[in-house]
């Protein structure tokens, strides 16, 4: 056993896990399989005081921490080579107050957790479109889902947190409290401390919601996405729409080859919501429709199949400023030489709600920004490379019509150049600036990395 290792055994409530250990590649496995890395020790904490004695091991024998919430990142970032694993995943609860309209979850909750607390008094915060997915990693990185038009991303939707610091402190942060921090927590990915407790403002959804998707040949790309985009751009703030381009999956009675589907989620009543959907009903050449109203955490489940842990994934993501025909073609082409079956493009239409927050109030950078294309090949044999490879073909086809820069939840381990452009130069500035203030060691670095000045 290490000396860190030592260190933490002295009073830590939680498992404390070290390479040897019969259980040491089962705690260090992250959903994204090809990700393989070796923490010096993993602490699987409690609550809060095993955070803060975790924290304060790592600083004091130099280890640097990355943070486990579910363990659903893109990048596999919840896990290290050396340094300390500090393990959240067994911190599920999640409490709703109804008459506040606030539910507070710890940080290894997942979305599938959270929505089925939340919708017992039937409300519901934008989580993931993944119920696998964590509420923490989601909301440190910004946060779209169904609801992202009508009640904005998930950090928008963050009123409170309670932080662990890398100097050893437990705050409570929220706009009243620590405003600053506050912000730089709703989008910054984990670069300022270790976030114990969540609170989210609730809305009033469901029990059922107008939902579903309709399918449509990839031949009819684009006229069908050009149709898509001329109606999303006066589409009423109450209704989300994701296209993706792919097979589809949990579809038995569609042919196994490439189409495009168009999922939409209503958030408000489903009789107004019928009439606002249906001219996306009516694109021609739809092969199969299935909008309905269904209970919304089984809407949050439809995207679950395939998505189960221990393939391997790659990803890149960039938001669009453009998709005139040029950029429809470029996409085109990026659909037809699709890796293989479990590969997909999505394209998610933003507006509405996301916009209409302050540039400033939060480290998400990107709010005026129409659309936000993500490329993802998923394999389970085989080399990783030709996966890689389109995904990279992708983003570099699709770059000359971006906003400026990636998603930080769908990023992978793209370099530092990208992080910047991921919040923009003048807010990754301001964002150092807060590292310094914080976390000037780098104690956090294993995320999309904020590097302070020093």
């Amino acid at each position: 056993m290490s000396k860190a290792a030592a260190a933490l055994a002295e009073g830590f409530r939680g498992d404390i896990v070290v390479p040897g250990d019969a259980d040491y590649d089962a705690a260090r496995a992250v959903w994204n399989g090809a990700v393989d890395r070796r923490p010096e020790v993993i602490a699987r904490c409690t609550g809060a005081a095993d955070v803060l004695q975790a924290v304060a091991v790592a600083r004091e024998h130099g280890l640097h921490v990355a943070v486990r919430g579910a363990g659903h990142s893109l990048a596999g970032l919840g896990t290290c080579d050396g340094g300390m694993l500090v393990d959240l995943s067994r911190l599920t609860g999640v409490r709703v107050d109804p008459s506040r309209r606030l539910a507070r979850a710890q940080p290894g909750a997942t979305w599938g957790a959270f929505d089925h607390e939340t919708q017992a008094f039937d409300l519901a915060t934008t989580g993931s479109p993944y119920s696998g997915s964590g509420v923490a990693g989601t909301t440190l990185g910004g946060g779209l889902g169904w609801l992202a038009r009508s009640y904005g991303l998930t950090c928008d939707n963050l009123v409170e947190a309670d932080v662990v610091t890398a100097d050893g402190r437990l705050l409570t942060v929220s706009a009243a409290a620590h405003p600053e921090l506050f912000a730089g927590l709703r989008g910054g990915g984990g670069n300022f401390g270790v976030v114990t407790s969540f609170t989210y403002r609730l809305h009033r959804v469901g029990p059922h919601v107008l939902c579903g998707a309709v399918y449509v040949p990839v031949e009819l790309l684009a006229p069908t996405l050009a149709a898509v985009r001329d109606f999303m751009a006066a589409a009423p703030d109450g209704l989300t729409v994701m296209v993706e381009f792919g097979r589809p999956r949990g579809m038995p009675q569609l042919p196994a080859r490439t189409m495009l589907r168009i999922g939409l989620c209503w958030s408000g009543r489903a009789d107004r919501g019928r009439e606002a959907v249906a001219p996306l009903r009516a694109l021609p050449g739809v092969v199969a429709d299935t909008v309905q109203t269904r209970p919304y955490p089984l809407w949050q489940k439809m995207l679950d199949v395939d998505r189960g842990p221990g393939a391997g994934n790659v990803g890149r993501s960039e938001f669009l400023s453009v998709l005139d025909g040029t950029a429809i073609d470029r996409l085109a082409a990026q659909v037809d030489a699709l890796p293989g079956p479990s590969a997909q493009l999505q394209l998610a239409f933003l507006g509405g709600a996301v916009a209409r927050v302050g540039p400033e109030d939060t480290a998400y950078t990107y709010r005026t920004a129409p659309y936000l294309l993500s490329a993802v090949a998923r394999w389970t044999d085989g080399p990783a490379e030709p996966h890689a490879a389109w995904v990279r073909r992708c983003w570099e086809a699709m770059r000359p019509f971006s906003s400026g820069g990636a998603y930080v939840n769908l990023m992978g381990a793209e370099g530092q150049g990208r992080v910047v452009e991921a919040y923009g130069l003048a807010k990754y500035e301001r964002l150092v600036a807060l590292k310094d203030r914080y976390d000037p060691a780098n104690l956090f670095r294993v995320n999309q990395n904020v590097r302070p000045s020093g």
